[in-house]
């Protein structure tokens, strides 16, 4: 038997086992290369609709088709063997209707492959969460912070700095629990009120921007290493590959107009006569 046969790829009701136990490591993943290099640390690959932002230069993930997210997701699932892969449904793929929602989240499942889709909101989707879950359809849901909304939000600031407002988050973190989703995302809150929601909720919780109160993180690839301008301040950098690529790219060029860099040592077959 390969090797390859011998790895199993991990599913939502995996990680849904998993709360209040072994955090659980995840980040997003754009490419088939970047999947093949992280998939081996991380449980479940984000492709998030944050490659609007980081890949596309958008100011938001607003702007992103799913057809684009069809396209990214089918690519990870080329570059991964064992984390479950979680595709985003990008804004105006799901809110008008659970029946609308249900055939994005088809079409992503059939065309990519992939094991889950993620969609924003909290208590106001729980009935899509439900519609979803119940046709075979596993949910990542995703509160606090909701990037999609940004146009209503006027910013991404952090959520919850009041404390009259937690009772409303926990609620929708229970509201999407109930509704069948297998773990949220919470997004950009404070660590007691990350701590309440955890608390709160028989599915794990996934922070972001929200302390290590969760029962998993999860991070933007590229903030992770280094390769976006602005990085928010929860973000610990691990790299700093945005200067090394230009520090190369420098390099390169330096060669290229000074003719230094080595002439390649080809061997070409002999033509016949």
């Amino acid at each position: 038997m390969s090797v390859q046969a011998q790895v199993r790829r991990l599913t939502a009701p995996d990680l849904r086992a998993r709360k209040g136990g072994e955090p659980i490591v995840s980040l997003t993943a754009y490419t088939a290369q970047m999947a093949r290099l992280i998939d081996g640390v991380c449980d479940f690959l984000l492709v998030g609709d944050s490659l609007g932002m980081v890949m596309q230069g958008f100011e938001s993930t607003v702007p992103v088709p799913l057809e684009t997210m069809i396209a990214q997701g089918q690519a990870v699932m080329r570059g991964s063997r064992r984390a479950l892969v979680v595709v985003d449904m990008p804004f105006g793929s799901y809110e008008e209707s659970p029946q609308q929602a249900f055939r994005s989240a088809a079409r992503v499942l059939k065309e990519t492959g992939c094991g889950a889709v993620k969609l924003e909101g909290g208590a106001y989707m729980a009935e899509t969460i439900r519609f979803l879950t119940q046709r075979g359809v596993p949910v990542l849901a995703h509160i606090g912070l909701t990037p999609q909304a940004i146009n209503a939000l006027g910013s991404f600031r952090a959520q919850g700095r009041d404390r009259e407002s937690w009772p409303g988050f926990v609620a929708d973190a229970r509201a999407v629990a109930d509704a069948g989703a297998f773990a949220v995302v919470v997004e950009a809150v404070a660590e007691p009120l990350a701590r309440e929601i955890t608390q709160s909720v028989s599915i794990p919780t996934i922070g972001i921007g929200a302390s290590p109160a969760c029962d998993g993180q999860i991070l933007v690839i590229d903030d992770l290493l280094g390769l976006t301008d602005r990085t928010p301040k929860f973000v610990r950098r691990y790299a700093e590959l945005g200067a090394a690529a230009t520090q190369a790219a420098q390099s390169y060029a330096d060669d290229v107009r000074a003719r230094a860099f080595p002439a390649p040592e080809h061997t070409y077959p002999e033509r016949k006569a």
